[in-house]
């Protein structure tokens, strides 16, 4: 894609800020979208603006929970105010840990389905509106395999982006009248990123991941980032509704992250 080709674009990636989402935000910015890079750690975010504007974007950086809202509505508001409107929402703020399901307190439990599945619904919802009144806009969620095929110790993180997902397919259809398209991003185990650390950094488990994965490397941010602006381009205008995974195959023939794991 060239660069230009979302010069009108106006685009609010959650967890923005480092990881995935930092790679979506400066894909973005690189192809001409302005961008507001939004995360609850604000010396992070305001970091990644002030490198995605000396690269020559622009860019805000907002501090937000996503369980929180009231400071979605802010986010929204602070974004309009700066850029005058947005059209394009980025989901990817997350949280996730492994625990066995017989020994996760209720705490952990909430943690992670306030931040993945009620916080994807805040943003959606708030932004959504606003894309309502200005006639159409793009969502794109970050989900995972473990939505459809389980998580054996991430029961937390499995349920809540199933509900993702359901949200994804659901809202395709219902506001598709109002030329929204919603669609879903799975990425495999990605190089450079807090699932790796958090769900397999001992390196016997790494190995095992790694085998799993019919190309035998794990995903590059970039080849990531490169799928997730495809997905709200207008290169994918009649795609609604859709979970594009993008893992190396390894889900065609995955054990999980190999029941040895669990």
């Amino acid at each position: 894609m060239s660069e230009g080709a979302l010069r009108d674009r106006v685009a609010i990636i959650t967890g923005g800020g480092t990881g995935l989402g930092r790679a979506i935000a400066d894909e973005l910015s690189r192809l001409g979208a302005k961008v507001v890079v939004a995360s609850r750690r604000l010396e992070v975010v305001e970091q990644a603006a002030r490198e995605i504007e000396d690269a020559g974007g622009e860019a805000l950086a907002v501090r937000v929970d996503v369980r929180s809202p009231e400071q979605v509505q802010d986010l929204l508001e602070r974004a309009r105010e700066r850029f005058g409107y947005v059209d394009t929402l980025v989901n990817n703020a997350a949280g996730n840990f492994r625990v066995p399901a017989e020994e996760m307190s209720v705490n952990a439990w909430n943690a992670v389905i306030d931040i993945v599945l009620n916080g994807t619904w805040y943003c959606t919802q708030t932004v959504g509106r606003e894309m309502i009144s200005a006639g159409g806009g793009v969502i794109l969620n970050i989900g995972t395999t473990a939505a459809f095929h389980g998580g054996p110790s991430t029961v937390h993180s499995a349920c809540a982006k199933a509900g993702v997902l359901a949200m994804t397919r659901t809202l395709a259809v219902e506001w598709a009248r109002h030329n929204i398209r919603v669609n879903i991003l799975i990425p495999g185990p990605t190089e450079e990123t807090g699932a790796v650390g958090q769900l397999f950094s001992d390196e016997s488990d790494y190995e095992k991941v790694l085998q799993g994965v019919p190309l035998k490397r794990l995903a590059r941010r970039q080849e990531l980032a490169d799928a997730a602006v495809y997905l709200v381009s207008d290169y994918a205008a009649y795609i609604n509704g859709e979970n594009l995974i993008v893992d190396g195959g390894r889900w065609l023939g995955r054990d999980h992250y190999s029941d040895e794991l669990v």
